[in-house]
């Protein structure tokens, strides 16, 4: 009787440990479409540059960011021609983006 409690209680302490993990997106909030979505984008002659601590500069075209929900059909054309995105000093942001949805 006393094997067969330490095995209950071992298999109750073990069982959370053992188990699958869930199927997870790469991205912890994800992104999550239902229909069809079409994205045609172009980018031409970009720069981004980020210079000093911590600095992030982007060139975006055609993206669905984390946090974003759609239903329905989505299209999305974007273009980019001599788009520069620089960042200089400490704590600064820049960036260019077109036909963006979502993120922040």
């Amino acid at each position: 009787m006393r094997i067969l409690t330490m095995f209950v209680a071992f298999t109750l302490i073990a069982a959370p440990a053992l188990a699958q993990q869930a199927q997870r997106s790469s991205n912890p909030q994800g992104v999550q479409i239902q229909g069809n979505t079409d994205i045609k984008a172009k980018q031409e002659n970009v720069t981004a540059i980020a210079v000093g601590e911590g600095n992030t500069a982007k060139n975006t075209a055609g993206a669905i960011k984390g946090g974003t929900q759609i239903q329905g059909n989505t299209n999305i054309k974007a273009s980019q021609k001599n788009a520069a995105a620089i960042a200089v000093g400490k704590g600064n942001k820049a960036e260019n983006a077109a036909g963006v949805i979502g993120g922040n």
